[in-house]
């Protein structure tokens, strides 16, 4: 990873964008984390729902990784930093 070998200026409303994505993501993670806890617990006091639920659980890790990844990109890029 090379970072930039001079410092940056970010305008403001490259600060405020970058903290919208943030929050965006934020927001989306923990809609996700949210979904895999209720689908847990209503395994645990509803067996019979672990088929039904699995798919839903299975869903969410990729979604979550796809959102830090987009984040990642899109900071390194405002930030001028790049990868070999």
């Amino acid at each position: 990873m090379a970072l930039p070998s001079q410092p940056i200026t970010l305008t403001a409303d490259q600060i405020a964008e970058l903290n919208r994505k943030l929050a965006t993501m934020r927001h989306d993670i923990n809609n996700q984390l949210s979904l895999i806890m209720a689908a847990v617990e209503l395994i645990h006091y509803k067996p019979e729902t672990g088929e039904r639920m699995m798919a839903m659980l299975i869903e969410q890790p990729p979604k979550i990784s796809a959102a830090l990844i987009q984040f990642s990109n899109e900071f390194e890029q405002c930030m001028g930093i790049t990868r070999p």
